[in-house]
């Protein structure tokens, strides 16, 4: 019979959380949230300073809950606790500060006293050589980054929303900084290339809904990573040799008089764009940024072809020619193109019979026609218009080793659209064409 552990035995026995090895205790804090890090300091001796060395310090507004029915101000005792929580965290923080991240979404704060404390934090932060800042400050105007944060030279990564960047003139640059995201950020032209070309090390950019930019130069021979989403004109590379992925989403659709749509001469915005990218591996163009691609003389093939691009995803007005050429163009230049994604970006109900009488575009899809190896690709938002319907015939006529085909239609469209898939030739006999209902 097993003997029963006696109250003084248990005693006797070590709490397995209290000795804990000290890795596995920090690992385990690395997932708390600063709120409940702080608190685990009532568990044991060995636990007590643990937070004290946590390297990454999250504050956002759910740090102080809101509080229930109150003869107070509830917005000021949120802002009251939430600051005193900040410094106190500050004050007795013992180890390197890799990470900083500050954010009130929640729009629960108020602004009398937040942008003098934001200030005093970041100068404070620099004094411990901070790696990593994320400031997301949601006020009534955009706040104003200090001048010191800008002398911050261990920074490695810096992403702001809702700041006015502004650089003093003896800005010297980030010479550490690698990854740089700013969204709904106001910044200058001149300032914002000038900060550009004096970060070095810049590896990932990434631009959303900013303001004060139109046309986007960009010169950083270290970028792997370019992202941008907004209203913008003109998105331009110069020294990104690097460069293995790009996202662009431009909400701007300009006019024929715009200088998005013209391209003086006999040059071509596509080649422009194409140009000295030797390393592109995955190529988002979404929004109306096809149309900017397509101004110009259009080439058959680019010069040089895009070897290394495997993944490609673009949206095409196919009413419009000119960005229908400009997507073969591409897809004749990627002999290596393993996944591609075409959406639809004007979808409407098909008026033209669907017939397989003559297509309007076949002199242009028989140029220079070469086998594809794409082997996955996804078609999203089409209608049942004639382009379209070239396009996927095209597509599978000339995929020898495709996979799937998957077919995305809009709301409402013609039984027929279905039927004319099916009988489209198909240069690949293992392809499987799935339709998905949008239902």
């Amino acid at each position: 019979m097993a003997r029963k552990r006696t109250k003084s035995t248990l005693d006797a026995e070590p709490d397995r959380i209290s000795w804990l090895p000290g890795h596995v205790i920090d690992q385990i804090m690395s997932y708390l949230p600063i709120r409940d890090a702080v608190r685990t300091s009532v568990l044991s001796r060995n636990w007590r300073k643990k937070w004290y060395t946590l390297p990454n310090l999250v504050f956002d507004t759910k740090l102080v809950p809101v509080p229930a029915a109150t003869s107070g101000d509830p917005l000021a005792i949120i802002d009251n606790k939430f600051l005193q929580i900040v410094d106190h965290v500050l004050l007795v923080h013992s180890g390197p500060i890799n990470m900083f991240k500050f954010s009130n979404v929640d729009d629960l704060m108020g602004e009398d006293s937040l942008v003098t404390n934001i200030d005093r934090w970041i100068l404070h932060l620099i004094g411990r050589s901070i790696k990593e800042l994320v400031l997301e400050v949601w006020i009534d105007d955009y706040y104003k980054l200090p001048w010191c944060l800008f002398s911050c030279q261990s920074l490695h990564s810096l992403k702001l929303n809702g700041c006015l960047l502004k650089p003093p003139t003896m800005f010297e640059g980030f010479r550490n900084l690698k990854s740089l995201d700013l969204c709904l950020v106001n910044i200058v032209q001149d300032a914002f290339e000038n900060f550009i070309s004096r970060c070095p090390l810049l590896e990932k950019l990434r631009l959303r809904e900013f303001y004060g930019l139109t046309q986007i130069n960009i010169h950083a021979p270290n970028l792997k990573f370019f992202e941008i989403v907004g209203e913008f004109e003109v998105v331009t590379f110069g020294n990104t040799f690097q460069l293995t992925t790009i996202v662009i989403y431009s909400c701007l659709e300009l006019t024929s008089n715009s200088n998005q749509s013209r391209s003086p001469g006999c040059s071509s915005n596509l080649l422009k764009f194409f140009d000295h990218r030797p390393h592109i591996q995955s190529l988002e163009i979404d929004g109306f940024f096809l149309k900017y691609l397509a101004a110009g003389v259009l080439p058959v093939k680019l010069p040089t072809p895009c070897i290394n691009l495997s993944f490609l995803s673009l949206t095409i007005n196919f009413d419009n020619m000119e960005e229908i050429s400009a997507a073969l163009c591409v897809f004749r230049s990627s002999p290596n193109l393993q996944k591609l994604k075409i959406s639809a970006l004007r979808a409407h109900v098909a008026t033209v019979p669907l017939t397989p009488a003559t297509y309007c575009w076949e002199d242009i899809s028989s140029r220079l026609v070469m086998p594809f190896r794409v082997r996955h690709v996804t078609i999203d938002g089409i209608s049942g218009t004639q382009s379209e319907l070239n396009l996927i015939r095209f597509l599978l006529l000339y995929s020898l080793v495709l996979e799937k085909m998957i077919v995305k239609p809009v709301a409402n469209v013609i039984p027929e659209l279905m039927k004319a898939l099916i009988r489209f030739k198909r240069a690949s006999g293992e392809v499987e064409v799935i339709w998905k209902d949008p239902s």
